[in-house]
């Protein structure tokens, strides 16, 4: 169709718009999410007492905040990138607190620390006899990993099913 030497000059066209629709990021892409907007969006993970800061530590928030600039990108959230960049820090935020301690006397109570907790199913109260239904964790981690698991993740992968869906959400 084309003669050998010629270069269609419609390519880097065709692959800008390729990569766009892969949704795959342009080199250097990523977000700019800070700790102060994640204090000013979410103040609940942070202490009012002596001393003031977050409740989990520095570097803990410091990564979780790096993961969600590479992977909640602003070209692909437009208005809803802030939030949804601070749902990703508060969903893994909640996640770490869930097992977090500030040191252990066993590794059976960091095991039991990380075990995962249903909705309570049965109750007793004579012998003391608590029984727990995971199916709602284990059912939405197979399509969504541990989303599911807190609020903020639920919520966030809400608002991605709405990015997906390129303009139309019904329910």
């Amino acid at each position: 169709m084309w003669p050998y030497d010629y270069i269609n000059p419609m390519i880097p066209y065709f692959e800008g718009a390729k990569q766009t629709a892969a949704n795959v990021p342009q080199p250097e892409e990523h977000g700019d999410y800070t700790v102060e907007m994640f204090r000013t969006d979410f103040p609940q993970f942070y202490s009012t007492g002596d001393p003031q800061g977050p409740l989990l530590p520095e570097a803990m928030l410091q990564t979780f905040i790096d993961q969600a600039n590479d992977s909640v990108l602003p070209s692909r959230w437009g208005s809803m990138w802030r939030y949804a960049a601070g749902l990703y820090v508060a969903h893994f935020a909640a996640m770490y607190l869930k097992t977090y301690s500030p040191s252990s006397d066993s590794a059976s109570q960091v095991a039991n620390g990380a075990a995962q907790v249903g909705a309570v199913k049965t109750a007793t109260m004579g012998d003391t006899s608590i029984g727990y239904d995971n199916s709602a964790i284990t059912a939405g981690t197979e399509k969504w990993g541990t989303w599911n698991a807190t609020q903020y993740g639920a919520q966030l992968v809400t608002m991605a099913r709405m990015v997906g869906m390129g303009g139309v959400y019904a329910i």
